[in-house]
């Protein structure tokens, strides 16, 4: 299992098993448990991106591996899984801040929306990594600085 992959991987699952133990708590109405718990599942997530783009610029990204046959359907789950991500980092910061200033109607509001986003984002992405590395062999990985400086 390639190192940095599978950690970024385990840090957005956690975030997501974060946010669900969060849900269970505010709906317990154990609302400083799920603060803490809400900042855990962000910071897991913070963590996932700074792993993710450290090693998309400084090594590169693996195109898929797989079968020829299914790589058309592979990229269009990878395209579905990145506009999901984009969308649940952006809801995501959005409820974040909602919260922190104490504007609860509206965090109350968007916070189940932004977790259903989450979860289906954390399982595709899982899926993307299971089918990357585990699954199929990987393909190859080229460095974002090779390729657009050719170093």
């Amino acid at each position: 299992m390639p190192l940095l992959p599978t950690i970024s991987t385990i840090f957005i699952a956690l975030s997501a098993i974060l946010v669900a133990i969060g849900w269970i708590l505010v709906s317990k109405k154990r609302y400083q448990a799920h603060k803490k718990t809400m900042i855990s599942a962000a910071i897991s997530a913070l963590l996932f991106f700074i792993v993710y783009v450290s090693r998309t610029i400084f090594i590169g990204n693996t195109s898929f591996g797989g079968p020829e046959d299914i790589k058309i359907y592979y990229t269009i789950f990878l395209i579905f899984h990145i506009c999901l991500a984009t969308v649940g980092a952006g809801f995501g910061i959005v409820t974040l801040v909602l919260a922190f200033k104490r504007k609860i109607t509206k965090h109350r509001k968007i916070g189940p929306v932004t977790s259903v986003i989450w979860f289906f984002s954390a399982i595709t992405g899982v899926t993307v990594y299971l089918l990357l590395y585990i699954i199929y062999e990987g393909g190859e990985t080229t460095s974002m600085f090779k390729a657009i400086l050719g170093l």
